[in-house]
C-alpha cells in the first residue's frame, strides 16, 4: 500500500510539473505571437491586402490567418457583412458544407460551395456599387487574398458515412477523389473568372486520426484506409494547383499540405475530445452546457471533429510561414502575399 501511495503522489507531482510547463510554453508562445503580429501590422500598412475567406466547415483557421495578415478583427460572415466593410474581406464559411451539394445534408441546412460562390457574386455586385463599376470591383478582387479550405466534410459527412450516403458504394476512393477534384476545379475556375488571382488552397488533414474515426473503427490508432483515401484527394489537388497556374493567366494558386502539418494528431493519445460529446444528433459534437476539459492546450480536439486552438494555431502558423519545405507548394502564404505587386521586401 505504501508503494501505491508513493506512486500516486509521484504521478500527481509529474502532472503538476507538466501543467506548469504547458503554462510556461503558452506564455512564451503568446509573446512570440504578439511580436509577430506587430511586425505583420507594419507590413499590412504598406500592403492593404483584403482577404476573402472560404474555410467551409471551420471558421477558426481562417480567423488565425487574418491575424497573421495584421487584421485586428475577424472577417465578418457574408450574412452580416454590410457597407464598405466588405472591402476588407468576407467570410463565406458554413459548418458541414462541402464541394458536393449533398454533403452534410443529414445535419440540416448548410451553404455548400456552389452556393457560397453565388453569395460571392452578390458581394462583387455590392463592391461594384461602392466603387462605381463592375470593372473596378473585378480589379479589387485581383488584389485580394482568397483562402479556400474545403473537402473534409465530403469525406466525414459523406463518403465515410455509408449508412447515410451512397457515394462509397458508387465510387472507389480513387474515383471519388477524381470526381471531387473535377467539381472543385470548375468551382475554382469560376472564382478566378470573378476576379480572384491569389488563392490559397488548404489540403485535407489526417482525417483517419480524428476521434470520430477512432470511435467508428474501435481503435486507438489512426485508420490507414481513411488516410489513404484523403491522400488521393490531396495528391490530385496539388496537381490541380500546377494545372491552374499554367493555364490561367496571372493566377497564383498555392497548396497548403495540411496532411503533413497535421501529423501531430497521429499521436492519438492526445486526440480525446476536450468536451463531453453527444451520442445523438448531432452525434460526436459537444453537449451544450457541459464544462470542457481543464487544460485545453493538451488536447487537439474539442469534440470528435473540430480542432482546438492548439491545432489551429499550428496550422495557421505553418501555412503562413512554412516550417518545412513540404508544408506548402509552390510557396507559403507569406511569399504569396509578397509575390503581389503591392509590397516588396528584400529582407
Amino acid at each position: 500500500m505504501a508503494d501505491l501511495v508513493w506512486d500516486v503522489a509521484f504521478l500527481q507531482d509529474a502532472m503538476n510539473e507538466f501543467q506548469n510547463q504547458v503554462r510556461d510554453l503558452q506564455w512564451e508562445l503568446g509573446g512570440v505571437r504578439a511580436r509577430m503580429l506587430r511586425e505583420i501590422r507594419k507590413l499590412r500598412r504598406a500592403l492593404l491586402l483584403p482577404v476573402e475567406d472560404w474555410m467551409a466547415g471551420n471558421n477558426d483557421n481562417n480567423n488565425n490567418n487574418t491575424e497573421h495578415l495584421g487584421f485586428d478583427h475577424y472577417m465578418p460572415p457574408f450574412a452580416n457583412a454590410t457597407g464598405d466593410e466588405i472591402l476588407q474581406g468576407v467570410n463565406y464559411a458554413s459548418g458541414s458544407a462541402g464541394i458536393r451539394n449533398d454533403t452534410g445534408s443529414h445535419l440540416g441546412y448548410r451553404i455548400y460551395l456552389g452556393k457560397q460562390l453565388e453569395n460571392h457574386k452578390v458581394t462583387i455586385s455590392r463592391i461594384a456599387d461602392l466603387l462605381g463599376s463592375t470593372t473596378s470591383a473585378k480589379n479589387h478582387m485581383n488584389k485580394c487574398l482568397f483562402i479556400v479550405g474545403i473537402g473534409s466534410n465530403d469525406y466525414i459527412n459523406n463518403f465515410l458515412m455509408p449508412e447515410v450516403y451512397p457515394s462509397s458504394n458508387l465510387y472507389s476512393p480513387s474515383q471519388y477523389a477524381t470526381i471531387l477534384i473535377q467539381q472543385y476545379s470548375q468551382q475554382l475556375k469560376e472564382l478566378y473568372e470573378d476576379g480572384a488571382r491569389k488563392i490559397t488552397l488548404f489540403g485535407l488533414p489526417q482525417i483517419g486520426c480524428i476521434p470520430d474515426q477512432l470511435k467508428r473503427h474501435d481503435t486507438l490508432f489512426c485508420v490507414d484506409s481513411t488516410n489513404q483515401a484523403v491522400q488521393l484527394f490531396n495528391n490530385k489537388l496539388k496537381a490541380l494547383v500546377d494545372d491552374l497556374n499554367t493555364n490561367l493567366p496571372d493566377a497564383k494558386f498555392i497548396y497548403i499540405n495540411m496532411y503533413s502539418i497535421s501529423s501531430a494528431i497521429a499521436l492519438t493519445l492526445l486526440n480525446r475530445p476536450c468536451c463531453k460529446v453527444s451520442d445523438t444528433m448531432p452525434e460526436g459534437q459537444c453537449i451544450p452546457g457541459k464544462s470542457p476539459c481543464l487544460i485545453r492546450a493538451t488536447r487537439f480536439f474539442y469534440d470528435n471533429f473540430h480542432p482546438t486552438e492548439t491545432g489551429n494555431v499550428i496550422a495557421s502558423n505553418r501555412a503562413y510561414r512554412a516550417l518545412l519545405p513540404s508544408d506548402s507548394y509552390p510557396m507559403d502564404i507569406r511569399h504569396l502575399v509578397r509575390a503581389s505587386n503591392l509590397y516588396y521586401d528584400d529582407q
